[in-house]
């Protein structure tokens, strides 16, 4: 049993010190190279720069304008999500302006200022006419959209609604033999000769590459602009946190997570070593996270949400081993108190994690920009810490009593009694 418990733990050990490195400072095997995990996590406008667009509003005596330039957002939104600028800003200025800023980093998939511009602010206004130009079909029938390849060319695959379907259905009976016209904001792209009554599924083609067909199909996809808008202002912003912030950031970090798992180890001693352990297990996880899942950027107000969750992974461990020290005190032996403080310990934690992940939530189906960047950290901090430190932890400590140590002062650390098992 001993010798068992000295191996596991000793594989834990070295498997986290190799991962570790790896994470850290990444390795190469051939012609295989495995970037460091910081230098793949994405970085937001406030720590990296980026771009500054405003657009005006030049038709503001239309009917429902207040409404419309708020769904003038919420398409600027969904076509920067769809590219990964999920952390951008978009605030409306005045009564007829919508400031966007977005940042652009290393991971960024459009960096140049003007590609940007055109891709968000294009109207992307899809219609299909009748030989007497009448409108068929437009961009509000269609449910989804996305980029293919058939025929040696790049093509823009879309599903209509219902009503749509029954419109295009309906026309096309009549059109056998003729050609109808496929426009983009006004320019026809396609002018195909109708041989059957087209359907739900439809496509267009128009020389497109694969960049600009992806791109279309994300612009229907999000829907035309409601209003026409003029590009005003674009121009480049630096870091508004300077240029040494994010060093800086990491350096205060570690110094802080130092200070814990130090306190952690005095206060709690084999206890505060296995939650060491398992907050370093907690830490390669969220930089993992945050490096390779879509749509995470690192700002400000992400790394407050990081750090949320390194402090929740800490408050856990510290409920835990209270009641672990309570049980000891009665008399219990090492293993069965072990198993008590966890099961009564489990409810609390459960509860506080639970009404946090909630919070998270709404911030994040409700919230736009870095507040959508906050509860995505602040969630992947949580579900972490909560298993890092109750399934980890305990599994390590039950290692360490695996290991034949029968004094409880060891375990219970400072205001507990020497008692033997």
């Amino acid at each position: 049993m001993r010798k068992k418990s000295i191996l596991k733990l000793s594989t834990i050990i070295v498997m986290i010190a190799i991962i570790g490195y790896i994470a850290l400072n990444g390795f190469s095997v051939g012609i295989y190279d495995v970037n460091s995990l910081p230098s793949i996590v994405k970085q937001g406008l406030d720590l990296t720069g980026g771009v500054s667009i405003v657009y005006q509003a030049t038709n503001t005596d239309i009917d429902n304008f207040d409404s419309k330039m708020d769904s003038a957002v919420t398409v600027f939104r969904n076509r920067l999500d769809s590219k990964g600028f999920t952390e951008a800003t978009i605030v409306r200025q005045g009564t007829d302006r919508i400031r966007v800023e977005i940042p652009i980093n290393a991971s960024s998939t459009m960096k140049n200022p003007n590609e940007i511009a055109e891709f968000i602010g294009t109207p992307a206004v899809l219609q299909y006419l009748d030989p007497d130009g009448n409108v068929i079909l437009d961009g509000a029938d269609i449910e989804s959209a996305s980029s293919g390849y058939q025929n040696g060319q790049y093509v823009v695959v879309f599903t209509m609604n219902d009503e749509g379907a029954n419109k295009i259905s309906e026309a096309t009976k009549n059109l056998i033999g003729k050609t109808i016209d496929i426009q983009l904001d006004g320019k026809t792209i396609s002018s195909p000769t109708v041989e059957t009554v087209l359907s739900k599924n439809s496509q267009i083609s128009g020389s497109f590459t694969a960049e600009s067909a992806k791109n279309l199909a994300l612009q229907l996809q999000s829907g035309a602009l409601p209003l026409n808008l003029t590009e005003i202002e674009a121009r480049s912003i630096s870091a508004t946190l300077g240029a040494d912030a994010l060093q800086t950031s990491i350096t205060a970090g570690i110094i802080g997570i130092i200070i814990i798992l130090l306190f952690m180890l005095v206060i709690y001693r084999i206890c505060g070593l296995a939650a060491d352990i398992a907050l370093t297990i907690y830490m390669l996880i969220v930089l993992f996270a945050v490096a390779t899942i879509q749509g995470v950027q690192l700002t400000l107000p992400g790394i407050a949400g990081l750090i949320l969750g390194v402090g929740m992974a800490v408050d856990a461990n510290v409920i835990i081993f209270e009641r672990f020290k309570e049980e000891l005190k009665n008399g219990k032996k090492l293993r069965s108190a072990l198993d008590a403080a966890f099961s009564r310990a489990y409810v609390t934690i459960i509860d506080s994690n639970i009404t946090t992940v909630i919070a998270a939530l709404v911030l994040y189906f409700l919230g736009t920009g870095p507040i959508k960047g906050f509860a995505i950290t602040l969630l992947i901090g949580v579900i972490t810490s909560f298993i890092t430190a109750v399934f980890v932890t305990k599994y390590l400590l039950k290692l360490i009593i695996g290991l034949g140590i029968e004094s409880k002062k060891l375990f219970i650390g400072i205001g507990g009694r020497k008692d033997e098992v």
